[in-house]
């Protein structure tokens, strides 16, 4: 005679972690489904600073209202909408440059020197671009795909500040009269 209860009969137990299993399965798939995918990011080779982790936890979930936040595969990285938005610390830090260099005031009144990239000169109306921060370390560099940038150019540069504000700021952008 038996003094187990039938709750914990093997064939219960079994039967119990199936109908666990393929509600879990359910539960993922459904969740899956509503997700995009995660934007594929080579990490910067300075990724692991640590200055990078304060930067991505402090950037916003949002950067115009219909740039929200996406998972990304890469450590020290971030993105927004789709096509993405891709944020990366960690990057190399420029030296001198003849590149444009624009200074971005946010409503804190923190600024961000940011030297800007258009993919093809010629043609800036439909290019990608790259804005890579001036002077600072560790170094973050934003990319935005041509069909965001002409419907958001830069206007959401001066929302990333607070963030950028975890790095080091050892240099600015120069004026052209500041020179020679």
């Amino acid at each position: 005679m038996s003094t187990r209860s039938p709750q914990s009969r093997p064939d219960a137990r079994v039967r119990r972690a199936a109908t666990a299993g393929a509600s879990a399965l359910v539960v993922g798939v459904l969740v899956g489904s509503c997700a995009s995918p995660a934007v594929s990011v080579t990490p910067a080779p300075h990724a692991t600073d640590p200055a990078c982790a304060q930067v991505v936890l402090a950037t916003p979930d949002e950067i115009a209202d219909d740039l929200s936040r996406r998972a990304v595969t890469a450590q020290a990285a971030t993105a927004w909408g789709d096509p993405a938005v891709v944020l990366r610390c960690g990057v190399e830090p420029l030296g001198p440059t003849t590149d444009r260099c624009v200074s971005v005031e946010s409503a804190d009144g923190s600024t961000v020197d940011w030297v800007v990239v258009a993919s093809d000169p010629d043609h800036e109306d439909s290019s990608d671009w790259t804005f890579t921060t001036y002077g600072r370390v560790p170094a973050v560099q934003v990319t935005v795909p041509a069909e965001i940038a002409r419907t958001h150019p830069s206007s959401f540069l001066d929302r990333l500040a607070p963030a950028i504000g975890h790095t080091t700021k050892e240099r600015e952008c120069l004026g052209l009269d500041e020179t020679s």
